[in-house]
């Protein structure tokens, strides 16, 4: 496909959509490059762009994907740019300039930049990939989005219990961290004699290990992994074999052995290529051929480049390369160079603070060496001297000495001749001496922010945390700096006389409309406001409308207008359009209601009929007690629907989902409680509610908890003479917490009328996307119990009203298979306007059977937004 060429503009084709080639773009627009450039960007991922250093909070669940979006779809629109996501470049032609994809397409260009970025490194193991090529089922990766969501969903499912990662460097200690608070057990095996061999020496990764070890993470050093096994019957890996024979039995494994620049597209185009793709001081690539780039100007950057024989891994030097090569693109600086990177690096690896400047250790017979170690305590300190310069520093466990430490290595200064005053007395940066720092002291290793950058935020009228790291980017890469910036924009806002604020956008329910949420409710309420539109009209500033803001916007008018709530179909997610959960390849999950978890025949006979019929890639038992159909296509979700015949059970949605139950009184001789008929009679009762954020209900029959009450949203217990005690708050994800007791009642009908008025409190007084586990601690369960029981504010009588007005405007989503709307909603347009986001649909298979067709290309039109499962974020081609 050819681009139509804007008159006096150039075509700049940007091949990757990951971090690197995702900050040229915002280094070239702020060059003012939309004036220069028409750009358009490749990223094989369907996603817009997204931080790849955070994928570990994610997996870890300490952070949502919502948390690590960079630039999500509509930014490049928005901007001018037309991103190709979902698209894989394969070569270039580079006598025609052009770009050719995967599907054929060919794209001219003027200017081309290549940033591909790497892949994970699986070592040769016997055992590693099936005969198609495909990876064994239970072994991953840990470097994309989509790797991270896959082994999220396997940990949280319940079904493994033991985990090896291969490899201790920084990812797969920190993917280790991450599957054990999933409850799993984990074994880390790294070939090289102690962990972390890349930035740290050998006493140092002892006593990482140490603290790794006591966190209850086993590691096993100096071993080789030759092999693994699988499970015949399971069809997926059941341990690893190293070469000394040992064997260690696995459920998962994730494989963290290195990175690989991706070359591939630099070597079929005739490239210089080595370990990667050889660039000059300007980023330009070498055309094999002629020995020079010439006219056909091709550039490369990030970890696919490689500059004066280095490659980096890390994000910093990725930023410096971008901030020349937009110098160079847009002409803001014609003669900018990149010289390389002194590389440095602060983070937190399972837990553990560590920061690596320079050198680990000495590498000269004349090199000094100062170390600091308190291995019960989890300490190790070192600094490395050569001719008076410091050129490396080790910090782990107190990193506090950093800043100070960075500052020294980066300009060279006089050093002390006590050398440990560097470890001990030597302007740290803990409390009071932010003010020691030169201006030019780098703060923010991963975007470039020195002291003099914040503080001149500061001096240009940002007086809050959150202004000055919107304005400068610190603290906007890893995030390890952001108590040193706290630090940094306090001082110089006193220093000038001022006093530190809090940015009001903070307390905001959405980005885009700057009210708290009860000034927003009642606003819209005095101005009769029924759909997001008129909220952004009457309500956001100039009445500019903000994608982030919709879904959230949504939810609230469909809290306050049971009835009058006006639907529009771009103020929702993909989700919610079409009432199913989108999947990694394109296709949607569908779950239907099993209330209580209770079936029958006919329901399962109806369910094996659907999926057999439509082809559903796999049917799985939920943890929230009914089946999920997977594998479903967009344009057959109508079809299912009406063959199914049952209501929705809100899988996707932001709203009460299910309420899972025990067997009660009727089998169990345990039971003090009818469980059964109480779940289900709550579920009849408030299906399809939409909240702040999902909510699961439990209900058992005695307090043996056998369906898990204690840790759900609400959760209610049998306790015998007819009385039942109500829970909320309660949380069973990455972090466990017991619910707080909310009342004792003694009778069902009781039970869900506190229910019902829980439930109205939470959507009136939630904020957008917080749970209940959230919700309850910060207004106290003390507070809670006032206004609910006790009625301490008068309000109870409203509660119950509202939401019995929401219970009585229930429609089920899935009986509006004729709406006006049905046919553009289920199905792809055949003439997109902007053919944005094009998600090739892989093939599924059903566990045992033979794959499925290649399901159709869906292309997603610009007003599809192509936000799913709440605005995913991230591509790297």
């Amino acid at each position: 496909m050819h681009m139509t060429k804007d008159v006096g503009k150039r075509r700049l084709v940007l091949v990757g959509n990951g971090m690197a080639g995702a900050r040229l773009l915002e280094e070239l627009l702020e060059r003012g490059a939309s004036e220069q450039f028409q750009v358009t960007v490749f990223g094989d991922e369907p996603y817009g762009n997204y931080n790849r250093i955070m994928l570990s909070h994610v997996l870890a669940g300490e952070d949502g994907e919502e948390s690590i979006y960079l630039n999500e779809l509509g930014w490049y629109a928005d901007n001018g740019i037309e991103l190709r996501s979902g698209v894989r470049v394969e070569d270039v032609d580079l006598p025609a300039r052009e770009v050719v994809d995967a599907d054929g397409g060919r794209t001219p260009y003027d200017v081309l930049v290549i940033a591909t970025g790497s892949s994970p490194h699986f070592p040769p193991m016997d055992g590693l990939r099936r005969e198609d090529g495909s990876l064994l089922p239970g072994v991953s990766g840990f470097r994309s989005l989509d790797e991270t969501r896959a082994m999220l969903e396997e940990a949280r499912s319940g079904a493994h219990e033991r985990a090896v990662v291969i490899g201790g460097g920084l990812l797969g200690l920190e993917a280790a961290k991450g599957l054990q608070n999933h409850g799993l057990d984990v074994t880390v095996v790294h070939s090289p004699a102690h962990l972390m061999n890349q930035q740290l020496d050998a006493d140092a990764g002892a006593v990482l290990r140490r603290s790794i070890e006591e966190a209850g993470i086993t590691v096993v050093t100096g071993a080789r992994t030759t092999g693994l096994t699988a499970c015949t019957e399971k069809g997926r890996v059941s341990g690893v074999v190293l070469k000394d024979g040992r064997v260690f039995e696995a459920d998962m494994v994730v494989v963290t052995a290195g990175i690989r620049p991706n070359t591939d597209v630099g070597l079929r185009a005739g490239l210089v290529v080595e370990r990667g793709i050889v660039v000059d001081d300007q980023m330009l690539c070498v055309d094999q051929a002629r020995t020079t780039a010439g006219p056909s100007a091709v550039y490369a950057l990030g970890e696919c480049a490689q500059h004066r024989g280095e490659t980096y891994g890390l994000v910093a030097p990725l930023w410096e390369q971008a901030a020349v090569l937009a110098d160079v693109l847009t002409g803001a600086d014609p003669d900018a160079a990149y010289h390389g990177s002194r590389t440095s690096t602060k983070l937190k690896v399972a837990g553990v603070d560590v920061a690596a400047i320079g050198q680990s250790g000495p590498e000269h017979p004349d090199d000094e060496h100062v170390v600091f170690s308190d291995v019960r305590r989890g300490l190790y300190q070192s600094v490395v001297v050569r001719d008076g310069r410091l050129v490396g520093a080790t910090l782990l466990g107190d990193t506090r000495k950093t800043a100070a430490l960075q500052q020294v290595f980066d300009r060279g200064l006089p050093l002390p001749e006590q050398r440990v005053e560097l470890l001990f007395d030597v302007g740290a940066t803990t409390e009071g001496s932010v003010e020691d720092l030169a201006d030019d002291a780098q703060v923010c290793n991963c975007n470039g922010v020195t002291k003099g950058d914040i503080c001149g935020a500061v001096a240009g009228g940002c007086s809050s945390v959150k202004g000055v790291m919107d304005a400068t980017r610190a603290g906007k890469g890893c995030g390890s700096c952001k108590d040193v910036v706290g630090k940094i924009v306090e001082h110089a806002v006193a220093a000038g006389g001022g006093a530190l604020t809090e940015d009001p956008s903070v307390h905001w329910y959405v980005p885009g409309v700057p009210l708290r949420k009860d000034e927003l409710v009642a606003a819209v309420r005095a101005q009769h406001l029924t759909s997001v539109s008129q909220v952004f009209a009457a309500l956001a500033p100039g009445g500019a409308e903000d994608a982030k803001s919709k879904m959230g916007l949504t939810s609230l008018l469909r809290t306050l207008w049971p009835e009058e709530f006006v639907d529009e179909r771009d103020a929702r997610y993909i989700n919610d359009r079409v009432h199913a959960n989108i999947q990694r390849d394109g296709t949607f999950s569908v779950v239907p209601q099993m209330k209580g978890g209770v079936t029958t025949p006919e329901q399962l006979r109806k369910i094996a009929d659907v999926a057999e019929k439509y082809g559903v890639g796999m049917l799985k038992v939920t943890g929230g007690q009914r089946i999920d159909m997977l594998g479903v296509r967009k344009e057959d979700l109508p079809k299912v629907w009406e063959d199914l015949d049952m209501p929705s059970g809100y899988a996707y949605g932001k709203s009460m989902r299910t309420v899972k139950t025990c067997v009660g009184t009727d089998f169990c001789r345990f039971g003090l409680g009818d469980s059964t008929a109480l779940g289900i009679a709550i579920e009849e009762r408030f299906q399809g509610i939409e909240t702040p954020a999902k909510l699961k209900l439990g209900v058992v029959g005695c307090p043996r908890n056998c369906a898990e009450a204690y840790v759900k949203d609400v959760g209610v217990v049998a306790i015998g003479g007819g009385r039942w005690e109500v829970y909320v708050g309660g949380a069973a994800g990455a972090s466990v917490r017991k619910g707080d007791l909310l009342a004792t009642v003694d009778s069902p009908e009781a039970v869900i009328e506190l229910t019902g008025r829980f439930i109205q409190f939470y959507r009136t007084w939630g904020n957008w996307l917080e749970r209940t586990y959230d919700f309850v601690p910060r207004l106290s369960i003390e507070r809670v119990r006032l206004v609910l029981v006790e009625d301490s504010d008068g309000m109870c009588a409203q509660l119950d009203a509202e939401i019995e007005a929401a219970c009585a405007a229930y429609r089920d989503p899935w009986k509006e298979r004729d709406a006006p709307d049905a046919p553009g909603r289920f199905s792809a347009p055949a003439l997109p306007l902007l053919p944005l986001p094009v998600v090739p649909r892989r093939p599924m298979g059903a566990p045992g059977g033979t794959p499925r067709e290649q399901l159709p290309v869906e292309i997603v039109m610009p007003n599809e937004e192509a936000v799913v499962s709440g605005a995913m974020a991230g591509a790297q081609q």
